[in-house]
């Protein structure tokens, strides 16, 4: 059965890469295959991630300290930059009617970054001082003041008895943002455009056929009846179900590449009482030795139109690539060509290693003590655990890093032809899936971009503009997504 495009796994990323193509070439066929029963039920389920609107504005992981004792925000300003086209494409997905009650998918609240000792308040000072003369992220505030700090934080402020330096930022324009419930809305909206989805498909194997198409074989997994499928295009798009199918793809940009599965856990408060007297993201500073997806946050999440309180992540290990995954994941997705990346990275990540031991054997006890170091008064009974999703960081062989070395962050994988992407990889994701997919729009269809740029840039106003050049733009684009997405009091109050 032939077909323009396929897309394979119905998460954000699919949900994002077919709705600009619907926009730009609404005539191609487009057909979806997932293997669970629905759409962001993986790594893009509410439950599976943090839920934050990653643009810069708290995690300390993206900007770091020089040898000169100055502070790096390039990075940071970057992913702001990055997320700010998602902010662009979903308004002008509410604007054109195409998905409505943005309130269900987004939501304003405060992003915080705060600290404790001596030498971690100096840094987010300087840090601070480096980034509020930047117009991205202009309305920054920081205060070590305790009496400030109880109004920003009250719950963590609250029964604080160490002598110990405290300092946060705080910054207005931060954002929750609800994945699953986006990825399903672009679904929902998707299936309206004609686009086949596919559930409980499970795509077994993935080769090229004659003429330059690729041909697949898909498992339909109530009845075990096996299809092929022929596309010009495929994205594999199936979070750490990715690297098996890039590895059977048999592309020469997918060797020496391996992939190291580290799952998570939240802790979710059950009190009400608790829920309501905290309203931020709140994001501290990683352990020495410990991976920057590991960076302790306490979160106001909203699921379901309903406030929750999260605290984690706590790191963990399974061999599984995906939550719904097999125990022998892990170990298929050794192969000759990778073998050596994946024992160089082995020797060189002894800490991770033994950082994710030691998170393994956390018992809940511990775990409380944790989240004390947040909430002093916290009560263990006042808090569940949640498994969340199960993240696969990219190995590679890099020219910075040597051989084995473990890339946090997106990493895109493309056959030199353009006929089929690859997304691997975890953290920013998500928030920055319009910039993403715009990559390989750009990279796999470079004969149409130039037709496509009067679309895209109709979508997404600052496509191919420094927002950081063009302070303006900047807060006009601000503004406008923020009326659309009903963020308006929040920031029209912080501008």
């Amino acid at each position: 059965m032939k077909t323009d495009v396929i897309l394979i796994g119905a998460g954000v990323m699919s949900a994002t890469l077919g709705s600009l193509l619907k926009e730009l070439v609404p005539e191609w066929e487009i057909k979806v295959f997932e293997k669970l029963a629905k759409a962001g039920e993986e790594s893009s389920n509410e439950w599976n991630n943090a839920g934050t609107g990653h643009s810069a504005l708290c995690e300390l992981n993206y900007t770091s300290e020089k040898p000169d004792g100055s502070v790096d925000i390039s990075k940071a300003i970057q992913i702001n930059e990055q997320f700010q086209l998602s902010r662009q494409f979903w308004s002008y997905l509410v604007n054109s009617k195409l998905i409505r009650n943005p309130q269900d998918f987004i939501m304003p609240i405060p992003h915080m970054s705060m600290v404790q000792g001596q030498e971690n308040v100096t840094f987010l000072k300087k840090r601070f001082e480096a980034m509020s003369n930047n117009p991205l992220f202009q309305g920054m505030e920081f205060s070590d003041d305790p009496e400030k700090l109880k109004e920003w934080i009250p719950l963590i402020m609250e029964g604080r008895t160490s002598s110990e330096p405290i300092a946060a930022t705080k910054i207005d324009s931060g954002t929750d943002v609800n994945f699953g419930a986006l990825t399903r809305m672009l679904f929902d909206y998707l299936q309206t455009q004609n686009v086949e989805m596919h559930y409980k498909h499970s795509v077994d194997n993935i080769k090229r056929a004659a003429d330059g198409s690729w041909e697949l074989k898909v498992r339909n997994l109530d009845n075990g009846s096996v299809e092929r499928h022929t596309a010009k295009f495929v994205f594999i798009g199936g979070g750490g179900g990715s690297l098996h199918l890039l590895q059977k793809s048999g592309i020469p940009e997918g060797k020496h590449i391996g992939g190291f599965p580290v799952s998570g856990l939240f802790m979710v408060c059950n009190n009400p009482e608790v829920i309501e007297q905290h309203h931020a993201k709140v994001y501290g500073k990683a352990k020495v030795g410990a991976p920057p997806m590991s960076v302790p946050h306490l979160d106001t999440r909203y699921i379901d139109n309903k406030k929750s309180l999260l605290f984690g992540p706590f790191a963990g290990f399974s061999p599984k690539f995906l939550k719904t995954g097999s125990m022998f994941d892990l170990i298929t997705s050794v192969k000759p060509d990778n073998v050596l990346t994946m024992l160089a990275a082995g020797v060189k990540e002894m800490a991770l290693t033994k950082y994710l031991i030691q998170q393994v054997l956390l018992s809940n006890e511990k775990r409380v003590e944790e989240l004390r170091e947040f909430i002093p008064n916290a009560k263990g009974e006042d808090w569940d655990i949640v498994v969340a999703g199960q993240r696969v960081q990219v190995i590679k062989d890099t020219e910075a890093g040597g051989k084995g070395t473990l890339q946090f962050g997106t990493e895109v994988i493309t056959a030199a032809d353009g006929s089929i992407a690859a997304l691997l990889g975890a953290s920013p994701g998500a928030s920055t899936a319009v910039h993403v997919m715009l990559e390989i729009l750009a990279r796999c269809f470079p004969q149409h971009i130039k037709e496509w740029e009067p679309k895209i840039k109709e979508m997404i106003p600052s496509y191919g503009v420094s927002l950081l050049n063009n302070p303006e733009l900047f807060q006009e684009i601000l503004t406008s997504t923020a009326q659309t997405l009903g963020l308006v009091e929040k920031e029209l109050a912080y501008n």
